[in-house]
């Protein structure tokens, strides 16, 4: 996602959404995604533009990636545009008898056999990550995520967006979590996903730090404090320098100086870009609310280290909506009326419901959605209830067909009572 000229805070939105390409009968993985972009550019290429979206590449050829070409200046109906694309690209993988499968990691991949990174262009990019952290994983290859760019016009801006996703970010797993399943079994993790994106680059662990962003709040302090410490401790992997850039950054939310933006990486996809954009808009919404101060002083926000809040996200990417929280001074971020321990779904509900009645914000446009959301509680424990605690593996290609189909009709996804 690339900012044409720099905007101002929440006068644009880049978002990303990524999906696999399975086989329409058995669900198996198909590196179809050149096939896909050959299809539709007439050649083989690493991104094509379609109106006002872009399809690409990613690592490994099962993956497309879908998203805004260039901001959208509004989050309203976006979703109706990722669905036109979702089913023009399922009329080209039709001719291969494939389709697009959505949640965070498939549920059956064995990412030793089914791996098949990349080979056109770029393709030294990701030979080199694959020979110094080994793409043959799950935290590589098996994992399906949206991304939301929000940009910002200068330093002071820059400041105030990056304190404001710091104290997001531990929460949202809470609310995105989808992906409990994966080599046939329940995982036991609602968030395995972020479990494993966490740990596959424990070869230069600066790189992902805690994925709780430092606390940096200029563009100074973030090369001192996050840029300079990445460079130096890939450089012996990287003799070439083909890795030295801003998106080496692999922590939950990475600044993008290149294109005056901050990218958040830490939410896994949902059933359909409707319910996609509930979470989106429920994240801006409370990023922006921040910003504006609308439960405290935004300088407070600054006060927080990125240690105290690496437990509460560990905490939610286990446990989901029915995480724990007991952190009193974070429920008072919130302005969060009572005491903790609460469950996560608590204070979601009681964030969205206040940015709800506030009616200014771009939630509102996802009422329904955002209602049956925080009610339900995330798609990682719905899954896990309509598949019960050890489901065979008819019963797990029952129901992730029942997501792909789901996924062109802009569905929910709604366990058995």
């Amino acid at each position: 996602m690339s900012l044409v000229e720099h905007l101002h805070l929440f006068a644009g939105y880049g978002i990303e959404m990524e999906y696999m390409i399975v086989d329409r009968q058995s669900l198996a993985l198909l590196p179809l995604c050149d096939y896909v972009l050959t299809q539709a550019a007439g050649s083989c290429v690493n991104e094509v533009a379609v109106g006002e979206m872009a399809w690409s590449n990613e690592l490994v050829l099962h993956v497309i990636e879908l998203k805004t070409n260039g901001p959208a200046k509004t989050l309203t109906g976006l979703h109706q545009l990722f669905l036109r694309d979702i089913k023009r690209i399922n009329e080209i993988l039709a001719a291969k008898n494939a389709m697009l499968m959505p949640t965070a990691m498939h549920p059956f991949m064995n990412p030793a056999t089914d791996t098949k990174l990349w080979t056109h262009d770029d393709a030294a990019v990701y030979q080199a990550y694959d020979r110094i952290f080994g793409c043959k994983g799950h935290g590589w290859s098996n994992l399906q995520s949206v991304h939301i760019n929000l940009p910002f016009y200068n330093d002071v801006e820059f400041g105030k967006l990056h304190a404001a996703i710091r104290l997001i970010l531990p929460i949202l797993p809470a609310l995105a979590a989808s992906s409990p399943v994966y080599e046939g079994k329940v995982s036991g993790l609602m968030d395995s996903r972020l479990e494993f994106y966490r740990h596959n680059q424990k070869a230069v662990p600066e790189i992902a730090g805690r994925v709780i962003p430092e606390g940096a709040y200029s563009e100074q302090e973030y090369g001192d404090q996050i840029f300079a410490k990445i460079y130096k401790a890939i450089a012996p992997h990287d003799p070439a320098g083909i890795l030295q850039n801003e998106w080496l950054n692999s922590r939950g939310a990475i600044a993008r100086f290149d294109r005056h933006a901050i990218e958040i990486r830490v939410l896994d996809i949902q059933e359909s870009p409707r319910m996609d954009l509930a979470v989106i808009s429920s994240v801006v919404s409370a990023v922006q609310a921040l910003v504006l101060g609308k439960w405290g002083p935004p300088a407070a926000h600054r006060s927080w280290s990125e240690n105290d809040l690496s437990p509460i996200f560990i905490e939610c990417l286990r446990h989901g909506s029915e995480a724990t929280i007991e952190h009193d001074d974070y429920l008072k971020v919130f302005d969060y009326p009572d005491k903790g321990p609460i469950k996560a779904q608590e204070l979601w509900r009681h964030i969205t419901d206040d940015l709800l009645a506030a009616a200014t914000y771009p939630i509102s446009s996802y009422q329904r959605e955002v209602d049956a959301l925080v009610r339900n509680g995330c798609l990682a424990r719905r899954l896990v209830k309509a598949l019960g605690p050890t489901p065979d593996a008819a019963r797990i290609h029952g129901v992730y067909g029942q997501l792909c189909h789901l996924l062109p009709l802009g569905g929910a996804f709604d366990a058995p009572c």
